[in-house]
């Protein structure tokens, strides 16, 4: 075999498409799942019991007036259900399009308040980056085999539409309470 030839057949079976191990590939949606949908409830309770050494519900619609949110104790209350909610749903693996919708929304406010002029510690907004990028990236891949929606037949079907559906709400939504805020 000429040196053009093995370089041909070794280009071509470095570019074939690799397999994947379906197994694999739900295991690490699963643990991704968890790590971002627990989280986000963890961040949720905090605001909503005070758990976790978290400010509770009073301090939380304080903390939003002084972030320019009209009714801070409402925009509390829905953003401590959005985060709790949205990372049960993402945790479970339970309607994520729509999970992911209320977290890409409490993400885009987030950043917003927080500033993206310093990414990391201790003023940086690294953590909220990869926890951003793991709803979104949940929400568009869906969350895998080991879940409640596996078992929706609603849901495994044109997942790719309900994907981009639940990216835009959370857009949308997040958005729209970026408008309301002064």
């Amino acid at each position: 075999m000429t040196q053009d030839r093995r370089d041909q057949a070794l280009f071509r079976a470095a570019s074939a498409p690799a397999t994947v191990n379906t197994a694999t590939h739900d295991i690490g949606l699963l643990v991704l799942r968890l790590v971002v949908g627990l989280s986000m409830v963890g961040h949720g309770t905090m605001k909503l019991f005070g758990w976790f050494g978290g400010p509770g519900l009073d301090a939380t619609g304080k903390g939003f007036t002084m972030a320019g949110y009209p009714a801070g104790d409402a925009m509390a209350v829905i953003a401590a259900l959005s985060e709790t909610l949205g990372g049960l749903g993402l945790a479970l693996g339970l309607l994520t399009p729509l999970a992911g919708a209320a977290l890409i929304g409490i993400f885009i406010n987030v950043l917003d308040v927080r500033g993206l002029s310093d990414y990391f510690p201790p003023k940086g907004v690294e953590l909220e980056v990869l926890l951003f990028a793991g709803a979104l990236t949940l929400t568009l891949t869906g969350p895998g085999r080991f879940s409640v929606d596996h078992y929706l037949p609603v849901l495994r079907e044109s997942r790719p539409r309900y994907a981009w559906f639940g990216v835009l709400l959370g857009v949308v939504a997040g958005l729209i309470v970026l408008l309301i805020r002064d």
